[in-house]
């Protein structure tokens, strides 16, 4: 069984195929497990929205208590499944449900939660702005950043559960060595050097690269996939998060 063979046959009993199905699932209560789901989801693209309250003024401290509010509220919501996928892009969603939470209930929400019990997802705070101090000091206004650090984040998952399919395979040693030729060519000078290293010929070397980037494409399609209402949005939101990753560049 090839890899991409064994990753659809575990897709095929996964418990959600969209991020959209987690919150549904979660705001019907169906189980612990899609709570869990929604939960991985929140540890996973929480470092966006907090790059976004810092870019709108938030101290750091506040925006850690602000993030980490906003995501055990999200949590513990019971109107969940009341939220309609056809408004937009789960992207669309988290930050509308944030500027929501800052607009209406931050306030009471930071008052109450002095002397609170344990919150219900921790966040790195130190991490979070160490990252922070990173971002470029220019002109970008809190939504720039937002779908910047959200693309960067989409192709942080992307990498990860990529690296796993080819581990579940017995090639990370592999995928370590050739991740970074998904960029764009690297020369002969470079396969000959991967070739030597892995103990491969180069046409193989050549071959594999070739291989992983098509996995890479379709990976990064799917993932996008969970994130949109429908697959005519694909190409569209690839567009925007590719835009979004240029302006950075620029």
């Amino acid at each position: 069984m090839t890899m991409s063979s064994r990753t659809s046959a575990a897709g095929a009993g996964a418990f959600v195929t969209t991020h959209w199905s987690v919150v549904l699932a979660a705001g019907r209560g169906d189980s612990t497990r899609a709570r869990d789901a929604l939960a991985e989801l929140c540890r996973s693209y929480w470092y966006p929205l907090y790059a976004y309250t810092r870019r709108r003024g938030c101290s750091p401290h506040d925006a850690q208590d602000l993030t980490q509010e906003f995501f055990a509220r999200l949590l513990e919501r019971q109107d969940l499944a009341q939220v309609s996928p056809e408004r937009g892009r789960f992207r669309s969603f988290l930050l509308a449900s944030l500027n929501h939470f800052l607009a209406n209930e931050w306030d009471k929400a930071r008052a109450a939660k002095r002397g609170g019990g344990q919150p219900l997802l921790r966040l790195d705070g130190a991490s979070a702005e160490g990252r922070y101090a990173l971002e470029p000091a220019g002109d970008d206004t809190p939504e720039t950043l937002f779908d910047r650090q959200w693309a960067l984040t989409l192709l942080e998952r992307v990498l990860a559960r990529l690296r796993e399919e080819f581990g579940a395979a017995g090639k990370t040693r592999l995928f370590d060595r050739l991740k970074d030729s998904m960029a764009g060519e690297r020369g002969d000078a470079g396969y000959a050097q991967a070739a030597a290293e892995l103990g491969m010929t180069e046409g193989n070397v050549k071959v594999a690269v070739h291989r992983l980037r098509k996995r890479y494409r379709e990976r990064l399609r799917e993932e996008i996939a969970q994130t949109v209402v429908s697959p005519a949005e694909v190409e569209e939101e690839i567009r925007h998060l590719f835009t979004a990753l240029a302006r950075r560049r620029g």
